[in-house]
């Protein structure tokens, strides 16, 4: 009896691999169990394998304060390797009308990225980080809200400015005092109009990129509708990035260019 016990926990050892184990999440444990989940789960994913990973970790307000301006934040680079880099970073939010908030190629970057969004209501934020194997490893966070903010007109749209600032940019380096740390900010004038509020059509930036002298393309960010105003966004790079002037360039969905060097 003792020798098929041990031959039954041998075979169960066997079953519960990694892929395994990555199926029992798949099939069911999202930590917030939002019933929109699984109609972002088939139209994102599809048939792709996926995990909950504690490594992607997200963060935001308890309670958006400003539902047009709601900062976020995500670092996946506990997940990050040599042997399985991450590819790209997608941000969904379940409850937004709007469900698509950017994707994210790192690529000479490091996989961490502040933001602000607009939140229609109260609702979990994932951020899903595909690794060189194809998996996908979602981080969530849960952002409470008294809503509406992708229905109401931005600042700039309602008095009217957006036009005399747009595509405008500034861009700031900050270094740490040990200089094991830099971070880009980026601030580029857009009323960013989700489509969704009576008499103004969804007018928004849709691609940005950070190239080099040689034109190597350092990150890509494609943006969506849901990005507030006016985006302020903060990438973090390697200690040993070289200190070299770069270039932003990009475009919004009416075909006017971003175009802005970022001087050290």
């Amino acid at each position: 009896m003792s020798k098929l016990i041990l031959a039954f926990c041998i075979c169960l050892t066997t079953l519960v691999s990694p892929l395994a184990s990555a199926t029992t999440i798949e099939s069911g444990k999202d930590p917030y169990q939002s019933a929109a989940w699984l109609s972002l789960k088939k139209e994102y994913l599809a048939n792709q394998t996926f995990v909950f990973d504690d490594r992607v970790k997200v963060s935001g307000p308890e309670f958006a304060e400003d539902a047009l301006n709601v900062p976020i934040k995500f670092d996946a680079t506990e997940l990050t390797s040599k042997s399985n880099p991450i590819l790209k970073i997608m941000v969904l939010v379940d409850r937004n009308p709007i469900r698509k908030v950017l994707v994210y190629q790192p690529l000479k970057f490091e996989p961490i990225l502040s933001f602000r969004i607009k939140l229609e209501q109260a609702s979990p934020i994932r951020v899903l980080a595909q690794t060189k194997d194809k998996v996908w490893h979602v981080g969530s966070t849960w952002v409470e809200s008294a809503g509406g903010g992708c229905t109401l007109p931005t600042g700039s749209r309602a008095d009217g400015s957006w036009s005399e600032s747009l595509n405008q940019v500034q861009t700031k380096y900050f270094v740490s005092q040990d200089q094991n740390s830099i971070r880009l900010r980026a601030r580029i004038m857009h009323p960013m109009d989700t489509g969704l509020v009576s008499g103004i059509p969804s007018f928004h930036i849709e691609s940005l990129e950070i190239r080099d002298k040689n034109n190597a393309i350092w990150m890509k960010l494609a943006i969506f509708e849901p990005i507030s105003e006016n985006p302020t966004l903060s990438f973090d790079l390697p200690a040993n990035t070289p200190k070299e002037n770069l270039v932003l360039v990009g475009n919004d969905n009416n075909g006017n260019l971003i175009r802005n060097e970022i001087l050290w």
